[in-house]
């Protein structure tokens, strides 16, 4: 017989902090689980600090037919720059969570991929009606160039600006601990810098410890990382990625029950 709760005694590690953290902990916890918050990136200011102002005075100005937000971080930027996007600007998000971060900061988006919630899924499925104009894309000084490679290739005039720093973040000991005793059941890896401080501050994970990614990009991150990937979600979402392991670890229970 499987138990109601398929995570109960899991400890699961939570690699960020903050509301995203809290609320992946919180829907853990309704399956029994015992989530461990530790984050292991972080945000910092840019390094081109007057680029990212000479951007944003451009947008505020109305230069850009477009801006492409990739994460709630971004949103976060434009928030504390106190930036009005003006409203012949279209907007559009990598995501149903950074289209609900735009969202819960005043800004209506026109447009977010819908069968693939990545970088490479905007591209693909860009409106072809809108394959003209200045397009801003403000990310992590770390990013990938697929967004501005990818638009500029359907003729977009694409313009990339750091919007922020991502930093890893020294795991504390005792989880460190944890995770080499096996203690820890699974850890949830969110994003390629998230799989990247796996693998270097945690690695090699012992063989029982689950690697849970937020979708498929991310999965191939993590193996691009040396990491071994047992739960892939399929949407990059946080309930899409605890339903993911709920799923896997209740198939296992079954398994094992037989």
């Amino acid at each position: 017989m499987t138990p109601s709760k398929p995570l109960a005694g899991w400890r699961v590690l939570v690699p960020r902090g903050g509301k995203w953290g809290d609320g992946v902990a919180a829907q853990l916890r309704v399956h029994g689980a015992i989530p461990v918050i530790a984050p292991l990136i972080n945000f910092a200011s840019t390094d081109d600090a007057q680029g990212l102002a000479n951007a944003l005075y451009e947008l505020q100005d109305g230069q850009f037919d477009w801006i492409v937000i990739t994460s709630a971080t971004t949103v976060d930027v434009l928030v504390s720059q106190g930036i009005n996007i003006p409203k012949k600007t279209k907007i559009a998000a990598v995501g149903e969570t950074t289209g609900a971060a735009l969202a819960l900061a005043g800004h209506k988006v026109d447009f977010v991929p819908v069968s693939d919630n990545s970088a490479r899924g905007l591209v693909k499925e860009w409106p072809r009606a809108e394959i003209h104009g200045r397009v801003l894309i403000p990310q992590s000084d770390i990013a990938e160039p697929i967004l501005v490679s990818g638009l500029a290739g359907l003729g977009l005039e694409v313009q990339f600006i750091s919007a922020y720093r991502t930093v890893g973040v020294p795991v504390a000991d005792p989880v460190r601990a944890d995770v080499a005793s096996g203690r820890i059941g699974a850890v949830l890896v969110t994003s390629g810098s998230v799989a990247r401080q796996v693998a270097a501050q945690l690695a090699p994970l012992p063989q029982a410890t689950l690697v849970a990614c937020i979708g498929p990009r991310t999965a191939f991150d993590a193996r691009a990382a040396g990491l071994r990937v047992d739960v892939i979600a399929e949407l990059r979402s946080a309930e899409s990625l605890v339903a993911a392991l709920v799923e896997h670890a209740g198939h296992s229970a079954r398994q094992e029950s037989r």
